[in-house]
């Protein structure tokens, strides 16, 4: 029989010695995602498709689900009691926790919804969630303390909500799998840990941005399109579902990269994806499954955060590929 998340949590206090205030804390954000699970089933029969009218710091617009989500997992993050505070893609500063609710020694970082752009054509989309260190519980948590490289997380995961609503996430002990049991609302564990081959035969880009793309990332995507006939001397296959999500769940099952590189339309952004909500909690992902995560230069989680919603190219998944296109930035 599979093994429960619940026991999972409490296998690795007693071997690794994980606080189960941080193990709380993990199966309470699982047990949060749940719901979002059911509101993102539900799609046009609640009448949660479509626009919310309103756009996030990123001044990118938000879908009535991305507002929803977002909701959830702050109130759940709050009452809580393991926080000291919450960061959200969605908001331009850090939520502290409010007078009525104990506060704790972790913060939580969260992208609500990742891949919203395919909430209205039911497409796989997630939540990713980083864990970090608050120190002593306090209140007054500032936009400040969450600037921690992502060497630092504690916990990191997503939940992907597609054909099965499944939990993937790591505390430094491999990346391991467990899937939502609809019949018993419990979440099952399938994998013990993930592992993702040095090799690969596909890519997942968006080509369409070929045009603003640097020099070291032409170079490599004209090779890998060159298949058989060109200096890699093997034929490629490109994935593009425009959900990292989506995109990394892919790797972690059946290898391959992922690359979101910053590209010449805005010189001013080192890239699309949020080193704190996205790069970072999914660079440890692939790192506890055997891969590499690299924003072109250097490795992702040892990047120092300057701000919250901080940008940064992204390559990550098999380690031979990933070498390779950093070596080509180099």
């Amino acid at each position: 029989m599979s093994k429960t998340l619940g026991l999972y949590l409490r296998e690795m206090e007693t071997k690794h010695g994980i606080d189960p205030q941080l193990t709380g804390l993990i199966a309470h954000l699982a047990d949060t995602c749940k719901e979002i699970s059911f509101k993102v089933s539900r799609g046009a029969l609640a009448g949660v498709l479509g626009s919310a009218g309103s756009e996030n710091v990123q001044g990118e617009t938000q879908k009535k689900l991305d507002v929803i989500a977002n909701d959830i997992m702050c109130q759940a993050c709050a009452e809580s009691g393991y926080v000291s505070g919450i960061a959200s893609e969605e908001m331009d500063h850090a939520l502290q926790v409010p007078e009525q609710y104990a506060v704790g020694p972790y913060l939580v970082l969260f992208d609500p919804l990742d891949g919203s752009s395919n909430i209205d054509i039911n497409v796989s989309i997630g939540t990713i969630f980083s864990i970090l260190p608050a120190g002593t519980p306090h209140r007054d948590v500032t936009d400040e303390e969450f600037l921690q490289p992502g060497v630092n997380q504690l916990a990191a995961g997503y939940v992907v909500y597609g054909p099965q609503t499944q939990l993937v996430f790591t505390m430094g002990h491999g990346t391991v799998v467990f899937t939502l049991d609809l019949s018993s609302g419990t979440y099952l564990q399938t994998s013990e840990g993930m592992s993702i081959p040095a090799a690969a035969k596909e890519f997942a880009i968006n080509c369409s941005n070929m045009r603003h793309w640097e020099a070291p990332v032409t170079r490599y995507i004209n090779e890998l399109l060159a298949g058989k006939t060109g200096p890699r001397g093997k034929d490629f296959n490109m994935r593009w579902v425009a959900a990292m999500v989506a995109e990394v769940h892919r790797i972690l099952n059946r290898g391959g990269i992922f690359m979101y590189p910053r590209d010449n339309r805005d010189p001013s952004k080192p890239g699309k994806l949020r080193l704190m909500y996205e790069a970072n909690p999914m660079s440890w992902l692939i790192e506890e499954a055997g891969g590499v995560a690299t924003n072109g230069y250097e490795r992702i989680r040892e990047i120092q955060p300057t701000g919250l919603h901080q940008r940064v190219a992204v390559f990550l998944g098999a380690k031979e590929e990933v070498e390779l296109v950093t070596s080509y930035h180099q």
